[in-house]
């Protein structure tokens, strides 16, 4: 205790300490209660503590604790807004709220999506009590329900399961307002435009690159997808953001610093409009804005501070996201493995001239993401592909060009639609072939590994192996000082400039 006590921790330690501090609390919530009490001692301490030892053991403890009361408040008043459900579960109920997807049909033939900003409706007084989190559902009596649209829904609701706080089948649905977004209205004339262009099912694959709409994909599609282990590059995720504020930044990066951040930034901010803020995209958004805040400051991140900051965020701002996403934690996984994992192997375990490779790149961060994410993959679905590395070498590394053409298609179809063919032709041939090779790795025999699950246990330990495998390759890397400043270079989205390695 005295050594931690007496120990000078760096400012991204304790930063991480009380992003990591703050999802505890939040996970605590479930079975703790806190109140302001918490937070006003956890500052009373760190308000006396002298300033020269901020960066020191009591500081350290401090924001531990500082950073629980914080997250457990936040999940204790998201707790009480939560068990509002419990007196409406098997109940048949009036809810308003927005949709937050185009609906689609299911095999029973209902119009299904998921609604949001909710507000339950007490028949007798008409008094609207507020909802937290979002329920799936599905019902009759609209043909179509776009994004935004504010939506009655009537039906029994039950008992909601991960990331839904509940659903309700065979619903009556009411169209109350159709929404009069801009950003929709956009949003359902590019997609117009690229059905036009494009024939299916390219062109509902072309949207589900660019903005991760996939509910009008055939389902003998997205089987293949899922089979190789790529339904990551059609889900709404970082990896297309990652895509394009990297482009801005080759593109910009060498002229103008200041432009680059500001034309960025504002592409971050439209593409989480147009995908409408899941979990995994508001993530991706918050990592790229810090990052682009880190590089237009000269600096470098840390990425497992980053990674634990977003993280916080995110989860302060929803809780529900600690408490039963499963989205939101596999894309935190996805995102180390890319962004620790990925670059320690690659400046340790590889020779210099494959490094910057971009076939290796995107080999060794597909093989990075998914040893991270399998493990839970395992532990909630039992499922895995074989050839999802191989899909990945072989399909995705031509997803940044499938996504410009597929831009290029869906304007052409909106304002061109005489001469859209002639100018889709490119994306029918990328898109084509894309869809062709999912196909043909699909089909090989038992490359789709089903119902093999692993206990928690079991969970646990392959996690445990893959720690202890990045801590082996961070101590090998610390003894080389030219892969660390390598991998200083390397921690920023907007990689600019050349990155110079020492030779092994």
């Amino acid at each position: 205790m005295e050594r931690l006590l007496g120990h000078r921790f760096r400012r991204s330690t304790l930063v991480a300490v009380f992003c990591a501090a703050i999802l505890m609390g939040t996970g605590l919530a479930r079975v703790v209660t806190f109140d302001i009490t918490w937070i006003i001692v956890s500052i009373s301490f760190l308000l006396i503590l002298p300033r020269r030892r901020w960066q020191y053991g009591p500081a350290f403890m401090v924001l531990l604790l500082l950073g629980i009361s914080i997250g457990g408040f936040r999940g204790t008043a998201v707790m009480r807004q939560v068990a509002v459900y419990d007196g409406l579960y098997d109940s048949k109920i009036v809810l308003m709220g927005t949709a937050g997807e185009d609906s689609s049909y299911n095999k029973t033939k209902q119009v299904k999506f998921v609604l949001k900003d909710l507000y339950y409706i007490d028949e007798l007084t008409e008094e609207k009590i507020p909802l937290v989190g979002k329920i799936g559902v599905s019902g009759f009596g609209e043909n179509v329900i776009f994004r935004g649209d504010t939506v009655i829904v009537r039906g029994k609701l039950r008992d909601g399961i991960g990331s839904y706080q509940g659903w309700m089948s065979f619903a009556q649905l009411q169209l109350l307002e159709r929404t009069d977004s801009n950003i929709e209205k956009v949003r359902r004339e590019f997609g117009a435009g690229m059905q036009s262009a494009l024939p299916e099912p390219l062109a509902s694959f072309g949207m589900g690159l660019l903005i991760g709409q996939n509910t009008t994909l055939p389902d003998h599609v997205y089987k293949d997808l899922l089979m190789v282990g790529l339904v990551h590059i059609i889900a709404v995720s970082g990896y297309n953001l990652t895509i394009i504020v990297r482009a801005c930044g080759r593109l910009l990066g060498n002229r103008s610093k200041y432009q680059t951040t500001i034309i960025s930034a504002m592409l971050i901010c439209t593409f989480l409009l147009l995908t409408g803020g899941s979990a995994s995209i508001v993530r991706a958004s918050i990592v790229s804005g810090l990052s682009l805040a880190a590089w237009y400051y000269g600096r470098n991140f840390k990425p497992v501070a980053l990674i634990l900051m977003a993280a916080a965020i995110t989860c302060v701002w929803h809780p529900l996201y600690v408490w039963g996403d499963l989205g939101w934690y596999l894309s935190f996984l996805a995102f180390y493995g890319v962004m620790v994992l990925g670059p320690q192997v690659r400046f340790r375990m590889l020779p210099e001239k494959l490094r910057n490779n971009t076939l290796v790149l995107v080999a060794v961060e597909s093989m990075c993401a998914e040893i991270m994410a399998t493990p839970l993959i395992l532990y909630v679905f039992g499922q895995t592909s074989l050839v999802s590395l191989l899909a990945n070498v072989v399909i995705a590394t031509v997803v940044p060009i499938a996504m410009l053409l597929s831009v290029m298609a869906g304007v052409a179809g909106m304002f061109f639609a005489s001469v859209a063919g002639w100018i889709a032709w490119p994306a029918v041939m990328i898109l084509t072939y894309m869809l062709d090779m999912a196909h043909i790795l699909a089909n090989i025999p038992d490359v789709f590994i089903e119902n093999h699950h692993v206990n928690l246990l079991g969970m646990l330990f392959l996690y445990t192996v893959v720690l202890a495998m990045n801590l082996l390759l961070y101590f090998r890397i610390k003894q080389d000082p030219g892969i660390i400043m390598a991998l200083n270079e390397e921690h920023t989205l907007l990689r600019t400039s050349k990155i110079y390695v020492s030779k092994d």
